[in-house]
């Protein structure tokens, strides 16, 4: 096994939302807990895991889900002003 099979993903790679619509759709249970970001949200827990609980390393990986989540916030917003909610 490579080196390049271990290598965390990138913070980048998950500052976009996915489509929220298509996973409550994707879901037999409709939950208000679906979570687009929630690879964002696990590549940060990673990354603390990889490195003891210490935050400063990883403060790109923070700032991609904080990215990702107001990304999502607008997306929704925009959504209920344009009524398809």
């Amino acid at each position: 096994m490579s080196s390049k099979d271990n290598a965390p993903p990138r913070p980048e790679k998950n500052t976009k939302p996915l489509n929220y619509k298509e996973q409550f759709e994707g879901r037999h249970v409709t939950s208000q807990f679906i979570d687009p970001c929630a690879e964002a949200s696990k590549a940060s827990f990673d990354c603390m895991n990889r490195n003891n609980y210490e935050r400063d390393s990883c403060l790109d990986y923070f700032k991609a889900y904080r990215e990702c989540k107001n990304a999502w916030i607008q997306q929704r917003k925009d959504d209920r002003r344009a009524g398809r909610a």
